[in-house]
């Protein structure tokens, strides 16, 4: 279950070592904005070095590299592919071009060290009003890509408005931002909450990003992945909703049933796909659930 991505600065051992024992559910080891120029070698070494040395557990390993104007883009991949690294994000993403940029970077890197072939994902950054344009282009270009991220402060900086705590500006850019990831059949994943202190602030943004359909967060802050998962955090009436589903799914292929109802309605196949999601969010939460309950095949 992905619900919040922190992001970790690449030239901080210290965080890239605390990130094995942080609740987020993704880590993205940051090489490109936290990063100064003349520290990118040694960043991209040491983000390495983590990859390779410690134990992250069950956590996704993401780094975020360079964009593709700037000179680092080639070593960051062969690097932290190399180093295995499970995705790469590839930030200030303007359409398909980008992406199968890297994706036939990837295919090269891959097949040059006998790494199976499409094993590194890739998580596309969204970041100006081109790419909310182009962001379905971006999503389809590629099997690669398995998630759609917004940036919230570089897409307000290119729209020209003010970033706001309530993100009225960025409504529209968050919602054809779903939409496109949708359509694509893979992850939406919102704009990180940039005030480290807000916590509340942090967990009324998630919770209307939750509301829109979003399936997680980014971080820039490891206090705010109590907040996000907390938003996450299906109610005990949903829960019970969505065991309900699976039940009378499974009793109805035990009695060979076409149909499925429940509570005199029929039950199809997006809503108990919304009860897995809903179950997998419960146990991702820590919610105690019956032993019996099942999933849908």
């Amino acid at each position: 279950m992905r619900r919040s991505y922190l992001f970790l600065p690449g030239n901080q051992p210290t965080m890239l070592q605390n990130g094995a024992v942080l609740p987020a559910d993704v880590l993205i080891f940051d090489l490109e904005d936290s990063v100064a120029p003349t520290e990118k070698d040694a960043a991209r070494e040491l983000v390495a070095s983590a990859l390779r040395s410690v134990d992250y557990g069950e956590r996704v390993l993401a780094v975020r590299i360079n964009d593709l104007e700037k000179p680092y883009v080639k070593k960051d991949l062969e690097t932290v592919v190399t180093a295995g690294a499970h995705s790469v994000m590839v930030p200030k993403v303007t359409g398909a071009r980008t992406i199968q940029h890297v994706a036939v970077m990837l295919d090269l890197i891959e097949e040059e060290y006998d790494i199976e072939k499409g094993r590194t994902k890739i998580i596309a950054l969204i970041e100006t009003a081109l790419g909310i344009e182009h962001a379905f282009d971006a999503a389809t270009s590629s099997q690669r890509v398995e998630a759609l991220a917004l940036g919230g402060e570089d897409l307000c900086a290119d729209l020209g408005c003010p970033r706001t705590k309530e993100g009225t500006e960025i409504l529209y850019s968050r919602s054809r931002l779903l939409i496109a990831a949708r359509a694509a059949g893979i992850e939406a994943v919102d704009t990180p909450f940039t005030d480290a202190r807000d916590e509340d602030g942090c967990y009324a943004d998630t919770v209307f990003a939750r509301s829109l359909g979003f399936d997680g967060k980014l971080s820039i802050s490891p206090h705010h992945l109590r907040p996000i998962h907390r938003a996450f955090m299906p109610s005990q009436e949903t829960v019970a909703f969505a065991l309900e589903v699976i039940e009378a799914m499974e009793m109805a292929k035990r009695e060979r049933r076409g149909a499925v109802s429940l509570r005199g309605k029929m039950i199809d196949l997006p809503v108990v796909r919304q009860a897995a999601k809903t179950l997998e969010l419960a146990r991702a939460s820590g919610m105690t659930l019956p032993e019996k309950e099942g999933t849908p095949s």
